[in-house]
């Protein structure tokens, strides 16, 4: 059953409601919807953690806390999927996303080099920043889908399957 599996790979709720940054929702963490585990609440706990995986801002965990509340989805899923995005995968899948929206566009890719000044980050963002947002979109979009309805027909799945199984016996 996907409930076993997502439960072992779930952050503890103690843990979540600990959270610093979490304390801007106040008493809203306690509602018990928030932290059940249903075909419902994990599809849309996927959909929101892989859409705020790809959105290239800073505090995306405190979003997508947010978006989860907003939808009465699973809480400590949906901020826990946004760490597909993490430091060490953060440059592969923001530079497919760069790729796929230069291509989408019809822009040729720019070349890459990095420097650290204000200076830098507005001259790229007025070259690369329009692909690469376009790109995050659509990466955002798709992979939030995608995951929604592959959560909701895994578990389709495995209810079938141990009905079947039960019948069998």
């Amino acid at each position: 059953m996907p409930r076993k599996l997502i439960k072992r790979f779930m952050p503890d709720h103690e843990m979540i409601k600990r959270q610093k940054a979490l304390k801007v929702f106040g008493n809203v963490l306690y509602n018990p919807n928030l932290w059940c585990l249903n075909r419902r609440s994990a599809a849309g706990a996927f959909a929101v953690g892989l859409f705020m995986a790809f959105v290239p801002l800073p505090s995306q965990m405190i979003m997508a806390a947010g978006l989860a509340i907003m939808f009465g989805v699973n809480l400590p899923l949906s901020v826990a999927l946004v760490w597909i995005s993490n430091p060490v995968t953060m440059p592969v899948l923001f530079y497919f996303a760069y790729k796929l929206g230069a291509f989408c566009l019809n822009t040729p890719p720019q070349p890459f080099h990095f420097e650290l000044s204000w200076q830098y980050l507005s001259d790229q963002m007025s070259t690369i920043g329009p692909p690469f947002l376009l790109g995050c979109a659509i990466c955002a979009i798709v992979s939030s889908v995608a995951g929604y309805f592959g959560i909701r027909g895994l578990w389709r799945y495995s209810v079938v399957r141990s009905w079947q199984k039960r019948a069998t016996r």
